[in-house]
């Protein structure tokens, strides 16, 4: 199988590299400077072995890699915000022998939250979710550094809504030559929305820096038990935190390579290198939805996906809420008069 990925950035990049390294046909899709950088240098991948360079083809849009395969796979791993984007592009590509992308070959969304998937469905027959669990960083055009040892990660992968086949089974295989483990489930929408509770703090975190510190740890406990409670009442089963860590155990420690120290994560890098969006809206934004229609109140969520988009469209720097403000805003949102 040829692995086309779609968005080669942080995730995107370190599992194509990852990939090639084994020895897997990849074909990386990027847009502007981390394009020209892919086809002029090549992917640099930073891993705690050392700096990994890799000459892919790499390209912009299907147009260019002309028909596609029938044994291709297609890797999504934008940013959600740009999915519509992207399955708008891929879909109607043509495959050799006859009919489109979205008619004939499977579409792997390698994403935070569980948006892209439903979208990717009203198109492609066969989509797989795939739960995330790799730490990644985009350092500049071309470059991508991945910080975890033994393994890169762990991606929990399964079609989408629920079951699996042969060609999940493929793809983990494939994966598990590349320094990843992929369980594949038949439930991974249970493991998505455990991580989706995770990512909860991805906000928090862009707004007022890591949440490392004790106040910040419990502010992010309330937001995440808002999130647990709209899960409970939409009746929406996730991983318990102990099953995650039993399934993870210490496979991915991070390690961050020399001269790529690890920053924040995807929400906080979108700030920092100021593309002007942010994926708020598909991680606090699904509480937010799940609990209109369920009846439950989410203002913590609300207010971090307000302000993490604000934060987006006025450029402001990543962390730059001071953790104390941040509180005071907390406490509002949640006051009675609210």
């Amino acid at each position: 199988m040829r692995y086309i990925v779609i968005g080669a950035g942080a995730v995107g990049g370190a599992v194509g590299g990852r990939l090639a390294q084994a020895g897997h046909e990849v074909v990386l899709v990027a847009r502007g400077a981390h394009h020209r950088a892919l086809r002029e240098r090549g992917l640099r991948l930073r891993v705690p072995e050392g700096d990994l360079t890799y000459r892919l083809p790499a390209v912009d849009r299907p147009e260019a890699l002309g028909e596609l395969r029938p044994e291709d796979v297609l890797v999504l791993a934008v940013k959600t915000q740009d999915t519509e984007t992207a399955l708008q592009a891929w879909a109607p590509a043509p495959v050799a022998g006859g009919g489109t992308a979205a008619e004939r070959l499977p579409l792997v969304c390698a994403q935070n939250g569980v948006e892209s998937q439903r979208r990717a469905l009203r198109r492609f027959r066969r989509v797989y979710g795939v739960c995330v669990w790799l730490p990644a960083t985009f350092v500049e055009p071309g470059v991508v550094s991945a910080a975890g040892t033994p393994l890169t990660g762990v991606l929990h992968l399964g079609r989408h809504p629920h079951g699996t086949d042969d060609t999940a089974r493929l793809i983990a295989a494939d994966l598990e030559t590349a320094r990843f483990e992929a369980p594949v489930v038949p439930d991974v929408a249970r493991w998505q929305y455990a991580k989706l509770l995770g990512n909860l703090a991805n906000a928090l975190e862009a707004v007022a820096g890591p949440a490392d510190g004790e106040e910040a740890r419990a502010l992010y406990a309330r937001v995440r038990a808002e999130g647990e409670a709209v899960l409970d009442a939409a009746g929406i089963a996730y991983a318990s935190p102990e099953e995650q860590r039993a399934a993870r155990g210490d496979k991915v420690r991070l390690v961050p390579p020399a001269g790529a120290p690890r920053g924040g994560g995807s929400s906080w890098q979108s700030l920092a290198r100021g593309t002007g969006t942010i994926e708020a809206d598909h991680l606090n934004g699904e509480i937010a939805l799940l609990g209109r229609l369920h009846g439950v109140p989410t203002p913590l969520n609300d207010l971090l996906q307000r302000l993490a988009n604000t934060f987006a469209r006025e450029g402001r720097e990543a962390g730059s809420m001071p953790m104390a403000q941040l509180l005071s805003l907390a406490d509002r949102a949640c006051a009675p008069d609210r």
